[in-house]
């Protein structure tokens, strides 16, 4: 070439190095390539775009997998990918080897890969030889120094012996991968296969065998030296008894290392390859590191899985079991060890026969829900102090109240007795009796989550109890008794904070959580309802649902589930199978006006999916002005029920408010400065129909309305 001749062309002077040129867009799935690159993959020698997988096919599939390996590592730190690929034939025969140098791009938008490179074709050298593994990848040295690198961030995350064994089996080392991968454990004075890839290890020879067996693996254990056997020949002459029973796996090379961790060899593993190899200072280097690492993982998986077995026992044994079948009910309870440390708590429930029956014959019953303040083996060594104790006093027949404040003067002499006059503790504590037979709900509070119960439409409401101090803080406290119904299909749920707090959620964003888990799950089986609340707090879902307090510690969760049946009830309006609805009742004391306010709530709460909101504003304020009608002008206390029933779109909530006053209200024509007498004009105004009927000893007044009613100025009196 003359000076100031023009510069061949690019793709002239590649096909005068016998180099072709190609591009692999994987999004699209197209590999472009020119005329001397389709040569080289054995293709005809005209430029082509292929289908990635008319390109695969002519691959070797080792080599393929590698290709996808490099690229992700070259595209991370941005240089070229080079890779040694065999070109197969129709018949799966090698017909050449080629080296392929290439720039990958990554487009985060489209997650695809983008790349233009060569392919010229190499002398393949032979395999096992100082040639056979240099250049595989370009920089050799620098692809193992990642595999380690991500070997080590693997073998770390893994947290028990299952996955350190996974990752372990899916372990491919840079230019010389084995094929065949083992781990063996010392157990006692036998050496066991606990992990392995490729060979079903049942039916190995080697699954379990005596320390002074005459094998590699053995021997490793013995010495705690390494074992390097770089051909069949090498294996049969050190290792004549065993190698008949090696020789059927039709390998060509072994590498036994030991798992050492503190001195001691907890077993070994063994890297088996189809080719032969040398074992240089480079590749022992890597297997040895690869060994070393692989046997801190395992000390550490092994330690945890003692520690987790030994505390969940523990924990577990403190827990009684849910018992035998109870006429009426279905019982359904769970305990999930989640906080940080120790894997044992404070957390308990208990199920308690109680003495004595019911008028009407049957079997009465005591849910107990509670958490010791900690989470720690003191903590869980008072729980099941605690728990004895509950259990004793409700043997003796005691009620709700008196078990409290029996439990709780109990609960601080056993705290106030430590050597550690700083270490006091407390436990929050709900006790519930229950009478299947009639649904009647008796509960007492020191301190716990107030009881919740899932309707047979499934609307999940939070039922408002009374309650005290925790357990231990006063041992003179007062623990007031609140009466709930249940009605047949309806369950009642006890459950502890860490079921809404774990995920770092308050009481509200937590129930909300657990509600919107559970709204699609059919109303039957307390037993799939108590696994869909762990699944709400622990499963997958719950991950896209972390609350405001992110940060917050999680903690241990336990809940206790009753289901009244269908069948229940011995006779009349309890005995029919109640069609899906909701309904809410609960009581207003003279002496607790502020429970006008948790009324209030409870049907907010049932109305929580009714369309309109000033529909759901009219009926929370009828039922303001109609309880406190009954607490200003009565001396009695007063008994709200409040009930959706019908079809989605034709629903009606009727709310009735009940009281033992013998004077029934009157409509009043009041002045402009009058401070009362306007509640039956409100009553007429905003309800779509109301009234008032005589209830024995006294009277009730009630108001509907209706789903989509046109709205108050069509409301009828009657």
């Amino acid at each position: 070439m003359r000076t100031g001749e023009p510069l061949p062309a690019v793709g002239d002077v590649l096909a005068a190095l016998a180099t072709g040129l190609w591009h692999w867009d994987t999004a699209s799935e197209f590999v472009t390539v020119d005329a001397e690159a389709a040569r080289l993959l054995g293709l005809p020698a005209r430029g082509a775009s292929l289908h990635q997988a008319q390109v695969r096919a002519r691959l070797h599939p080792v080599d393929w997998n590698e290709i996808t390996g490099v690229v992700r590592l070259a595209a991370t730190e941005g240089t070229v990918a080079e890779v040694r690929v065999r070109i197969m034939d129709e018949q799966g025969r090698v017909v050449r080897v080629v080296r392929s140098r290439s720039k990958p791009f990554f487009d985060p938008e489209a997650k695809a890969y983008r790349l233009i490179g060569t392919l010229q074709e190499v002398t393949e050298p032979t395999p096992g030889t100082a040639a056979g593994r240099s250049a595989v990848t370009g920089d050799w040295r620098r692809s193992r120094e990642a595999f380690l690198l991500d070997a080590g961030r693997a073998l770390a995350e893994a947290r028990s012996t299952e996955e350190v064994l996974r990752v372990a089996a899916g372990l491919s080392m840079p230019g010389f991968s084995p094929d065949g991968l083992a781990v063996f454990s010392v157990e006692g004075d036998e050496l066991a296969i606990i992990g392995h890839r490729t060979e079903p290890h049942q039916d190995s020879p080697f699954a379990r065998m005596g320390l002074e067996t005459d094998y590699p693996a053995a021997e490793v254990v013995r010495t705690g030296r390494a074992v390097y056997l770089s051909s069949p020949e090498e294996y049969a002459a050190r290792y004549p008894l065993t190698w008949p029973l090696a020789k059927r796996f039709r390998r060509r090379s072994w590498a036994f290392l030991p798992l050492t961790v503190a001195g001691r060899t907890m077993g070994t593993w063994m890297a088996a390859f189809s080719y032969p190899v040398a074992f240089t200072p480079d590749e022992r280097s890597v297997l040895t590191t690869v060994a070393r690492m692989m046997a801190q993982a395992l000390s550490r998986a092994s330690a945890d899985e003692t520690t987790r077995e030994l505390t969940d026992g523990l924990q577990r044994s403190m827990l009684p079991a849910v018992g035998p079948e109870i006429p009426g009910v279905r019982i359904a309870a769970r305990y999930v060890p989640t906080g940080g440390g120790l894997q044992v708590g404070g957390d308990w429930y208990d199920v308690i026969p109680l003495p004595g029956g019911t008028p009407s014959g049957g079997d009465r019953l005591a849910l107990v829900i509670g958490d010791v303040q900690g989470h720690d083996v003191r903590a869980a060594g008072l729980m099941g102090q605690l728990r004895i104790a509950l259990r004793a006093y409700a043997s003796e027949g005691h009620r709700p109240d008196a078990v409290l404040s029996r439990a709780s003067r109990f609960f601080h002499g056993l705290t106030r007795s430590t050597e550690d006059p700083g270490d006091f503790r407390f436990a929050t504590c709900l006790y519930v009796e229950v009478d299947p037979a009639t649904g009647t709900v008796e509960a007492a509070r020191a301190g716990h989550l107030d009881p919740a119960v899932r309707m047979t439409d499934g609307t999940v409401l939070i039922r408002a109890t009374a309650g005290g101090l925790p357990l231990g803080i006063d041992p003179d406290c007062d623990y007031p008794t609140t009466r709930l119904s249940l009605a047949p299909g309806e369950t009642l749920m006890l459950i502890t904070d860490g079921v809404l707090e774990t995920g770092g959620h308050d009481l509200d964003s937590g129930w909300r959580r657990l509600s919107a888990g559970l709204k699609d799950l059919p109303v039957g089986d307390p037993e799939e309802l108590a696994d869909a609340m762990v699944q709400a707090v622990h499963g997958p879902s719950s991950h896209h649902t972390t609350g405001p307090l992110a940060d917050r510690r999680e903690d241990d969760i336990a809940l206790l589930l009753l289901r009244r049946g269908d069948e229940a009830g011995a006779a009349g309006d309890a005995a029919r199978p109640r069609p899906p609805g909701r309904r809410t009742m609960l009581t207003v004391a003279q002496a607790e006006p502020e429970r006008i306010g948790t009324a209030r709530r409870h049907l907010r709460d049932l109305l929580h999916d009714w369309p309109s909101e000033d529909q759901k504003d009219s009926a929370v304020l009828l039922l303001s002005e109609t309880l406190t009608n009954v607490l200003v002008h009565t001396d009695a206390d007063a008994l709200v029920v409040a009930e959706v029933t019908g079809a989605l779109g034709e629903r009606r909530i009727r709310v009735e408010v009940t009281d033992t006053g013998q004077e029934l209200p009157h409509r009043r024509s009041p002045g402009e400065m009058a401070s009362s007498g306007r509640g039956l004009m409100l009553i007429e105004m905003l309800a779509d129909e109301w009234g008032v009927a005589p209830r024995g000893e006294g009277k009730s007044i009630w108001f509907d309305l209706y789903e989509g009613s046109p709205g108050p100025e069509l409301a009828v009196s009657v």
